[in-house]
């Protein structure tokens, strides 16, 4: 007996001492690798990079910026089923265990002992967290050791569902998508809360390898796995039996969300916001903050801008014949491959690339671009048409070196209500752009900066620097209307010299019709863009008084006072221009143009609103029969509003009577004005009705002729009128606001003189303005300008010839 003692208290010493040398070494190993564990503190304050999204006016989603697509929910917005479909595939043990789970640890081993397939991972959810939060994806017993630790830590310093959170929130769930709102919205267009059981599967079955469960290019295995996800959910006592058999019938049913804002035709609009941000708040708090940008938008109004736009530009186009296909192919075998493979714009829907089967002098066989399925691949079946006559007219009379052979490639377009029947298009090599904003607020309904951005984003409404020509005579003649003159003052068309110096020799302008007309009123000098007037006038006013109202409307930072300005020789942007003449229609308020009205951080708070009026009494706390909230604008007055409004009467009669009268077929009240360049390079139609200033803009990237024969009147005043017809369609018909103070008083259009026979207009007076019942012929109005050619030399510089 005391041999049989002594052998067990030998064995229990020794345990002793091997059970004291473990913990010793236990705890010197846990010792060593706590020495340097991450802070798991600093998950308190975690803001995970989250995407930054841009909405329209309306609400609706224009674009979303990211490195990681990702958007933050709280626990409490995140649906029981997403969490069970997590937890039952990643950790069911998850509310019961530490930070580490044994049986799951056993479980994970017996599995691959006997070779399952689906082996779920000896992780827990904390661990995981622990793994994407504070250490690397290193595969090492050191790494292992580490994360449990640390998931010991993460556990007694937060709940449960603050670590599932920061789990769902975090994760990467395939097709650049991490956390599972932004999974859910790109893979089904849904919320969360809008998940059925089949698809808060699949996306549960996604964190140990997305790419192994493709929705695509693994769809089998993806159902698999998904339905073994289900299982486990029905096994867990989260979904019945019955639910988890039905959601396992059901198709994978992945659609991913593209979002592009070619939707709405806006890929200049959304460049130039994301410029602005990043510009303003840097890239990584464009492309990890988390911001929500409302944008002035309007998305209908930008579909008709584009409309016009193109319009415009394929109607140059055409006129001046097809230069060719794009490219050849060979169609001896699949041509749909072949065609398939060339890359095509994706915002000039709904022309279609085709290639040509068959064709003869009026006839043309066509194959449309196949289209591709979700997986990538090209979609088997193949499309065909016929080029109608109508589309191939303008083809001929080109010596032969634009007819069409088979192989070749070309843009259609489909005809309305002729189905299988297309159009032949070509991309035009003329550019231009097109602006709309309210004139009260310089907001950007729409901005359309060039006929395709998938084919060149070069912005031509805000980054071309460009001649606006006559466009810039409205704003001498206000110059001189709020410095003395009326619209009927009386200035001389007829040659004028300047001498600009030793050595530079005389500058002699001329009118566009090559000749002079004698004495008429400034109405008559904008109406008709008379040039020889518009420089008597600028010389008259004086250019450095020219220059600073050029200065306040925006339109130049410094203009050099030279004669030639006043005909629009220097350059600037369409968005200046159309901005300056907003303050026009405005009544002379000075606004800044702007694409955003807000801007919100991830928590919601406004960083920034280019609404900065101050509602005086809108904090009222109750209704206290005070005085009404009050809108207080600080905005400064630019231009007289008196100014403001003849002028703009001047420009009604642009339309009426004068370059513009193409416009008149809109049937409502505008106002506006032609610009052609010198060569016709740049041309140019700015105007606005009383709620909507709208800027046009045509000409080549590379400033070349437009042709002899091109003026504005011919081809952007045209995207001005069907812009206009479509955006005020639906519009009452309201005249523009007479300010207090303006009298209208009938006077002879020719003369200026008071009148009420035929030819009389109403013309708008300042007080004390008003013209006398007659005068001598021998006599001049204010400031009338007078033919003598030795007093019409000037010492200046600069060159002219705009019309």
């Amino acid at each position: 007996m005391r041999l049989i003692a002594r052998f067990f208290g030998f064995l229990f010493a020794t345990a002793a001492i091997l059970f004291v040398v473990g913990a010793c070494a236990a705890g010197f190993l846990v010792w060593n690798f706590q020495r340097d564990l991450p802070d798991y503190t600093q998950l308190k304050n975690y803001e995970p990079p989250v995407m930054t999204r841009v909405h329209a006016a309306d609400g609706s989603i224009l674009a979303e910026y990211a490195h990681e697509r990702r958007l933050y929910l709280p626990s409490t917005a995140i649906p029981p089923l997403i969490k069970q479909a997590f937890i039952s595939a990643e950790d069911k043990n998850f509310y019961n265990h530490s930070g580490v789970d044994p049986e799951g640890i056993l479980r994970a081993f017996m599995v691959l002992v006997e070779g399952g397939h689906h082996v779920q991972g000896a992780s827990t959810i904390t661990q995981q967290v622990a793994k994407n939060f504070l250490l690397t994806n290193e595969r090492s017993f050191d790494r292992k050791i580490r994360e449990a630790l640390l998931a010991f830590r993460i556990e007694g310093a937060y709940s449960k569902e603050r670590i599932l959170e920061l789990y769902l929130n975090e994760i990467y769930l395939g097709l650049g998508n991490y956390g599972v709102a932004a999974s859910a919205l790109n893979y089904y267009g849904k919320s969360v809360h809008e998940l059925s059981i089949a698809q808060a599967a699949y996306l549960a079955a996604l964190p140990k390898a997305p790419n192994n469960y493709h929705p695509f290019l693994k769809r089998d295995r993806a159902i698999e796995r998904r339905n073994w996800v289900i299982d486990r959910m029905v096994d867990n006592g989260y979904v019945s039996r019955a639910d988890g058999e039905k959601a396992k019938t059901e198709p994978l049913g992945v659609n991913p969300r593209v979002l592009s804002p070619n939707a709405y035709a806006a890929g200049f609009f959304a460049e130039a916001v994301r410029r602005e941000l990043g510009d303003r708040y840097g890239e990584k708090k464009l492309y990890e903050g988390g911001l929500s940008v409302r944008t002035t938008l309007d998305p209908k109004m930008q579909l008709m801008a584009r409309r016009a736009l193109v319009d415009g530009l394929v109607r140059y186009d055409e006129a001046h014949g097809f230069r060719g296909a794009m490219r050849h192919i060979d169609i001896s075998q699949d041509w749909g491959v072949a065609l398939a493979e060339i890359p095509v714009l994706g915002d000039v829907a709904p022309w279609r690339l085709a290639v040509i089967l068959d064709a003869s002098d009026n006839y043309a066989r066509i194959g449309l671009q196949p289209k591709r399925e979700k997986s990538g691949e090209i979609a088997r079946e193949r499309e065909s048409g016929t080029l109608a006559p109508v589309g191939l007219r303008w083809t001929r009379g080109l010596g032969g070196r634009a007819s069409l052979i088979p192989g070749d490639v070309v843009y259609v377009e489909p005809l309305d209500g002729k189905p299988g029947q297309f159009r032949l298009r070509q991309i035009p090599e003329v550019g231009g752009a097109i602006v709309a904003m309210d004139p009260y607020t310089g907001r950007v309904f729409a901005m359309v900066g060039g006929f395709s951005f998938d084919q060149s984003e070069f912005n031509r409404a805000v980054q071309a620097m460009r001649q606006p020509g006559s466009s810039f005579k409205p704003f001498v003649y206000a110059t001189a209307l709020d410095n003395g003159y009326t619209p009927s003052s009386i200035v001389l068309d007829a040659p004028i010299e300047i001498d600009q110096g030793p050595g530079l020799g005389v500058w002699r302008p001329e009118n566009f019709e090559g000749h002079s007309s004698g004495p008429h009123t400034l109405r008559y000098g904008v109406e008709h863009s008379i040039n020889q007037m518009t420089v008597r006038l600028a010389r008259d006013v004086g250019m450095p008084l020219i220059a600073e109202y050029a200065k306040r409307f925006g339109i130049y930072d410094d203009l050099p006072p030279f004669l030639s300005m006043s005909l629009g020789s220097g350059e600037t942007t369409l968005m200046r221009m159309t901005t300056a003449y907003s303050m026009l229609a405005n009544g002379g308020k000075r606004i800044k143009s702007t694409l955003i009205d807000r801007i919100q951080d991830r928590y919601g708070h406004t960083l920034y609103r280019h609404d900065d009026r101050v509602c005086e009494g809108c904090d009222a706390q109750k209704w206290a029969n005070q005085p009404e909230p009050r809108l207080i604008d600080k905005r400064e007055q630019v231009l007289d509003p008196l100014t403001a409004y003849q002028i703009t009467s001047i420009m009604e009669g642009v339309i009426q009577r004068g370059t513009g009268q193409v416009i008149k077929e809109v049937g409502k009240h505008l106002a506006g004005k032609t610009g052609t360049t010198n060569e016709a390079k740049d041309l140019w139609f700015i105007g606005f009705s009383p709620d909507l200033a709208v800027g046009v803009f045509m000409g080549y990237d590379q400033p070349r002729s437009l042709g002899d024969s091109a003026q504005a009147a011919q081809y952007t005043a045209p995207i001005f009128r069907d812009f206009m017809k479509m955006a005020l369609k639906d519009k009452p018909d309201v005249p523009f606001r007479v300010p207090p103070g303006i009298k209208l008083i009938s006077v002879n259009a020719k003369s200026g003189l008071r009148s009420t026979g035929a030819g009389s207009i109403l013309e708008a007076f300042k007080p004390g303005t008003a013209p006398p019942d007659t005068y001598a012929a021998s006599d001049s109005a204010p400031r009338a300008q007078t033919v003598n050619p030795d007093a019409d030399r000037l010492v200046g510089t600069g060159t002219g010839g705009l019309y």
